[in-house]
């Protein structure tokens, strides 16, 4: 059993983090920017997006889309999708962006305990949707910086 830092909550007890989820609200801002960060930083793993109560088939909102093309990813191809018990049967982590989506989504689906945890160890990130570019540009580095502290994670656990 290989232990992870403090705030991981709980052990990691079992085989490579292969495929991950990232998950926020609409399907919409963040967590398809972290699928697509993730993906980059870690092309041998299968990573995908969700939201809790997303706006199914939408695309990316458009300030998500700029700034992920002005960093050399491509969210055009995104259609938001719904979270189910098969996603989350199939994840091996599962990313969220706030503290309150961790809970729901453990009461929703009780067997994804342990395998659920926040991109930020430390705080929420704010959802930027119908906010200002700024606002994008906050969620942006906040959750770079959360993608590029779990994709070294991933990597250590092999």
């Amino acid at each position: 059993m290989v232990k992870g830092p403090p705030f991981w909550g709980r052990a990691y007890t079992g085989a490579s983090m292969q495929r991950i989820l990232t998950l926020c609200i609409g399907n919409i801002c963040r967590s398809p920017l972290a699928e697509a960060l993730l993906a980059r930083e870690l092309p041998d793993r299968v990573v995908w997006s969700a939201g809790l109560s997303a706006l199914v088939g939408a695309p990316a909102d458009p300030l998500s889309i700029l700034l992920a093309a002005e960093q050399g990813l491509d969210l055009r191809a995104h259609r938001a999708q719904q979270v189910n018990s098969q996603m989350c049967q199939r994840a091996d982590l599962i990313l969220v962006m706030e503290q309150h989506q961790r809970a729901e989504l453990e009461r929703r689906y009780p067997l994804t305990r342990g395998r659920v945890y926040c991109l930020l160890a430390e705080r929420d990130i704010a959802d930027p949707f119908r906010q200002p570019r700024t606002a994008f540009e906050t969620a942006y580095a906040d959750i770079a910086r959360g993608t590029a502290d779990w994709a070294a994670r991933v990597r250590q656990l092999g």
